[in-house]
């Protein structure tokens, strides 16, 4: 991966959507160090829309709908969560520039959380950047079996409800693969990325169905 350490440049959320356009993403090296640098992977993750794979297993546990799931309730709670620190993640990239960052951009419509809820309490959740027919997933987080992965479903139903063609996950790993994520060369990313930021694309598709 690529990038430019960012100490000075004040970055808005304006300045953001259009690094986002170009393929570029802003990282911290921990949830303590204020800097953030720019990200543009060589090679891409992205889970396809139309390759999306449910595992059998999941499949089965999602059937006895084991949690309420609700689309931007408290995105303050989500990236909270994801940025916190856990016994299988003692280190995030999430630091508090990020966080003020994306709940501007949740604030103008641009990022969205879906999260995940039993009993009241909030479990599990996603949260991402909304542009055009594009979405860019941002982290995800888990405080019960399967949580993130059925906000993961949720979403990508959401996005091929509303016309999406493209779910850029940044990098891949064996959790997204199980799902069908794939690496994207950074030039062929790009194309697909111009086509989708041009699309109109509705993300409260899928509550009007």
């Amino acid at each position: 991966m690529s990038g430019s350490q960012d100490i000075l440049l004040e970055i808005t959320p304006q300045v953001l959507l259009k690094a986002y356009a170009c393929g570029i993403f802003p990282m911290a090296e921990s949830a303590t160090d204020p800097g953030l640098f720019w990200v543009e992977p060589e090679q891409r993750g992205v889970l396809p829309l139309e390759g999306f794979h449910v595992p059998q297993s999941l499949q089965k546990f999602m059937r006895k709908r084991p949690f309420e799931i609700t689309v931007d309730r408290d995105f303050s709670a989500v990236i909270d969560a994801c940025a916190a620190s856990t016994d299988d993640r003692p280190k995030t990239w999430i630091n508090g520039r990020i966080r003020r960052l994306y709940t501007e951009l949740h604030h103008i419509g641009h990022c969205h959380s879906v999260e995940c809820w039993r009993d009241g309490e909030l479990v599990g959740g996603l949260y991402g950047v909304r542009l055009g027919g594009a979405f860019f997933g941002e982290s995800m987080f888990s405080r019960a079996t399967n949580a993130s992965k059925v906000a993961l479903v949720h979403l990508v139903d959401r996005l091929r409800a509303g016309g999406f063609v493209l779910l850029d996950t940044q990098f891949t790993t064996e959790h997204l693969k199980r799902f069908g994520a794939i690496d994207v060369p950074k030039r062929r990313y790009a194309g697909l990325l111009e086509d989708a930021v041009m699309r109109d694309a509705d993300f409260y598709a899928i509550d009007r169905i």
